[in-house]
């Protein structure tokens, strides 16, 4: 992985494809690294696109920051900044969960840097689990995510996944596992977000919104028909998947994004 100095941290990237092809920037989820698009990377730089996939600060190959520089508003800052260090023009942005609080917040706010922003298991609304998410955060700031890993796979996976897909769940329920306390930090980040539904308005860039017909922790509506209203953007539903939709149906996932990459022009 390649490193970037930028907004005051470093963060760890893979950018792959021809230099000359669109550029796509994936953001991954909280509790994930930006391997979980590993076949979306895979698929797109065939398919000529440039691609780029980074790890937020305090997570993955990223550096360390405390609890009060990972909120959702200082993790946009690096993305842009990102884009801008990178001297992309202006990308796709592809967000699941956390990363779909970002693409929003880009749509919204660096609508210059966008082609196309899309949110997947997202939310543009403050936490509505705020109570629940928040003892949570309390043990996993406390003692880590192994005790309660049964619980994570449960938010981060529909049941068709966890019934049926024994390899993906593995692997990433030992990648959990395996994470250190200060992801209660980045979890803190994430619940106690500001809703951005009044800044989407009018924001002018193209945006999509995907959610998973199993998602436990942001489901239809609010994963996809309230983004799109409030951004004037378009949703879908894809069904056998749960919150990390991009992961549990990446082929699907996939054609949608090639789909709206087609219809978006710079």
């Amino acid at each position: 992985m390649r490193s970037a100095a930028v907004n005051g941290t470093k963060l760890a990237y893979v950018d792959e494809g021809p230099r000359e092809g669109t550029p796509i920037v994936f953001s991954h989820s909280l509790f994930f690294d930006h391997s979980m698009f590993d076949s979306h990377r895979e698929r797109f730089v065939r398919e000529g696109f440039r691609v780029i996939a980074y790890d937020h600060r305090n997570q993955g190959g990223s550096a360390p920051a405390p609890r009060g520089e990972v909120d959702m508003d200082t993790l946009t800052e690096d993305a842009a900044a990102l884009i801008q260090h990178l001297g992309l023009g202006k990308c796709h942005f592809v967000g699941n969960s956390m990363g779909g609080f970002i693409s929003l917040r880009l749509a919204a706010r660096r609508p210059d840097l966008l082609l196309s922003a899309t949110a997947l298991g997202s939310s543009a609304e403050q936490e509505h689990k705020l109570e629940e998410f928040g003892s949570l955060v309390d043990h996993l700031t406390d003692h880590g995510p192994e005790q309660v890993v049964d619980t994570l796979m449960y938010i981060m996976f529909g049941d068709t996944s966890l019934a049926n897909k024994p390899e993906l769940c593995a692997r990433w329920r030992e990648f959990m596992s395996r994470l250190s306390p200060r992801i209660g930090d980045s979890a803190y980040g994430v619940i106690h977000r500001s809703r951005i539904i009044e800044e989407l308005s009018g924001c002018g860039v193209r945006v999509l919104a995907i959610a998973g017909s199993e998602d436990h922790a942001y489901p239809q509506p609010i994963s996809g028909e309230h983004i799109a209203a409030a951004s004037g953007g378009t949703h879908v539903t894809v069904d056998g998947a749960g919150h990390s939709v991009a992961l549990e149906q990446s082929d699907i996932v996939a054609e949608h994004l090639k789909r709206l990459f087609a219809e978006t022009t710079a």
